[in-house]
């Protein structure tokens, strides 16, 4: 019984893998909004189920461009979908979420933290 549990998990590695590749495709070279600034797909979390993805997004900008980016994304869910469907052969697309990864930001802030506390030591 365990097996199973393994291949489902490693199946919905893959699916995610797929899904993030095929993702940073449509948004690097074939979604012509002009919202959309520098963002790139970093990881997609597929649910249990698989009914459902959160797309985990690294977007260059300020929070407001940000913000613009991730909207006009969202925006763009639909067909992000029946393309995936298409292209990974699949029955039904998962529904997507995406989500600003927030990475730079996050490291940024950590260093700024971590900067105050040796100055507090000194």
């Amino acid at each position: 019984m365990m097996q199973q549990r393994g291949g489902a998990k490693h199946h919905r590695e893959r699916m995610g893998e797929a899904m993030r590749e095929e993702i940073g495709a449509l948004v690097e070279g074939e979604l012509a909004d002009p919202r959309i600034g520098l963002v790139s797909v970093s990881e997609v979390q597929l649910a249990p189920d698989g009914h459902s993805a959160r797309v985990y997004v690294a977007i260059e900008g300020d929070e407001r461009e940000a913000a613009r980016s991730l909207a006009a994304l969202n925006a763009a869910r639909g067909y992000i979908r029946r393309e995936l469907t298409t292209r990974l052969r699949l029955r039904q697309a998962p529904e997507i979420f995406f989500t600003s990864d927030g990475g730079p930001q996050q490291a940024a802030r950590v260093d700024e933290l971590l900067n105050r506390l040796k100055k507090q030591n000194r």
